[in-house]
């Protein structure tokens, strides 16, 4: 069964032209043929799936057209899928199998999508390659020699190789979008609190936020719309206004759309053939009707550190549970009590980058270097907030690149963790901002994607969408698919 968009498959199934066991039954014959390659998954339960394809046919024979209904998606191994393992990508939750649903995974199931498999990433979210899972690396379906860019690399790659329509990653501070721009598909990281975290494995709980992956901004609101609003079990959740606007998705008139574009993300370190790709998207949005505006964004230097230091000193909180005790991988010493117990599962258990993380938001959080850092950090938060607020009275959305340049080889960053971590200096701003954002395919330099961001006001996630697929509906960037060989 040839590649679809996830509106392709669901035209093809309201019509009764496909059935979902039909196209469950094909994701899994390409599972087969080409994950032995691109590793981009980890835990897959097909009768079950199958189970989830009949009973979305039976409620499609019974007229049942709800958006998602019958279509496979694959969920971030870091999400809770009742019943399957899952590992965040690390040693230290080996036979660990979730109990219950996060509320996203569930409302998709009440809607009948069909999970189809649990997929991998960097351990515990932390990485910007997809190099960090314990159990070995995504590669990039357009250049195995390349990474996918990460977190989310196996749910990204997973829509960029026709696994399925739809994916369910989690984005921090770049982890759907800046794998998405690697890969050529499109993700949205939503406004703060708009998806519900509940299930979701807390990394830096202030940042964190599911994403959803598909290869158009159209597909996207697919399962945004079934997935966004209020939940009792998250406190930080709110609803989404305009929601009722995503499904069916419509084109939003440009004619005199502001477009700002920061000059500090257009400025050295930006790769030469990425720029020229952002310029033709640029022009694009000129030709249908939108107008181009500088903006500034002046403490977008102090993003990085801001960043880094906010997420390890929630990381260093986070992973206090991973001991050994209370789920998960135990190791016992030959010697020694529960001290010695914890310390020998953490070293065994967890990975490098995560022990990294660990050992800098403890040092940011002990006494003495509390105010200097952690306090600090939280401070050029809010001034890195008010530059947007003071960007959006001069323009109604900003694009930017993704990435300073296109997906890197393996190895080329592991040896420098900073390299690394300037990977996601145009993503973690607006992570910082708790603001929707947007990366969609812009072009190609040398055979490989670069992505554009789209940045939006706080719940404008709807009209962000909507200027997407006005875009999309006039390019076909994000059309193209990898050639791929078993």
């Amino acid at each position: 069964m040839g590649l679809g968009t996830a509106m392709d498959w669901r035209e093809g199934l309201d019509a009764g032209d496909l059935s979902s066991e039909a196209l469950v039954r094909a994701a899994f014959d390409r599972i087969r043929a080409l994950d032995g390659n691109l590793h981009a998954l980890l835990a897959l339960d097909e009768p079950r799936s199958l189970a989830l394809a009949r009973a979305a046919d039976a409620r499609l024979g019974a007229g049942d057209r709800t958006p998602v209904l019958g279509l496979p998606i694959v969920l971030k191994d870091n999400l809770h899928w009742s019943g399957l393992p899952m590992t965040c990508g690390s040693r230290v939750l080996d036979g660990y199998v979730a109990p219950y649903d996060a509320t996203v995974v569930r409302r998709l199931l009440e809607a009948g999508a069909v999970p189809i498999a649990k997929a991998n990433l960097d351990e515990f979210a932390m990485g910007s390659s997809g190099e960090y899972s314990a159990f070995g690396p995504t590669r990039n379906p357009w250049d195995p020699s390349r990474v996918p860019g990460g977190s989310s690399s196996g749910s990204v790659v997973s829509v960029a190789a026709g696994y399925a329509p739809l994916a369910l990653g989690s984005d921090t501070g770049g982890s759907v979008r800046l794998p998405a721009s690697f890969c050529n598909v499109t993700a949205l990281r939503p406004t703060y609190g708009v998806l519900s975290r509940y299930g979701l494995t807390a990394m830096a709980s202030s940042l964190d936020q599911v994403g959803p992956i598909a290869a158009t901004a159209e597909d996207l609101a697919l399962a945004f719309q079934v997935m966004a609003g209020i939940d009792p079990q998250d406190s930080t959740s709110v609803d989404l206004p305009g929601a009722e606007r995503l499904a069916p998705l419509q084109a939003a008139d440009l004619k005199g759309l502001r477009i700002g574009l920061p000059k500090e993300y257009f400025a050295e370190g930006l790769e030469p053939a990425v720029q020229a790709a952002l310029n033709e998207a640029l022009q694009e949005f000129e030709r249908l009707g939108a107008r181009l505006v500088e903006v500034s964004l002046p403490h977008t230097r102090c993003a990085i550190d801001t960043y880094y230091l906010l997420c390890t000193s929630e990381v260093s909180s986070n992973l206090s549970r991973f001991d050994g005790v209370r789920f998960g991988l135990r190791v016992r010493p030959a010697e020694g009590g529960l001290p010695e117990m914890i310390a020998e599962t953490r070293d065994q258990g967890l990975g490098s980058e995560v022990k990294r993380r660990i050992l800098l938001g403890t040092f940011c959080l002990s006494k003495g270097y509390y105010d200097a850092f952690y306090l600090k950090a939280l401070k050029a938060r809010t001034l890195i907030t008010g530059d947007f607020r003071t960007a959006f009275a001069e323009a109604d959305i900003l694009a930017s690149p993704v990435s300073p340049g296109t997906a890197f080889p393996f190895g080329a960053k592991t040896e420098d963790p900073l390299a690394m971590y300037l990977a996601d200096a145009f993503t973690v701003p607006a992570s910082l901002a708790g603001l929707p954002c947007l990366s969609m395919p812009a072009g190609f330099t040398g055979g490989l994607p670069v992505g554009i961001q789209l940045i939006g006001p706080a719940l404008s996630d709807v009209r962000l969408l909507e200027t997407a697929h006005a875009f999309q509906s006039a390019t076909r960037h994000h059309l193209e698919t990898p050639t791929l060989s078993a």
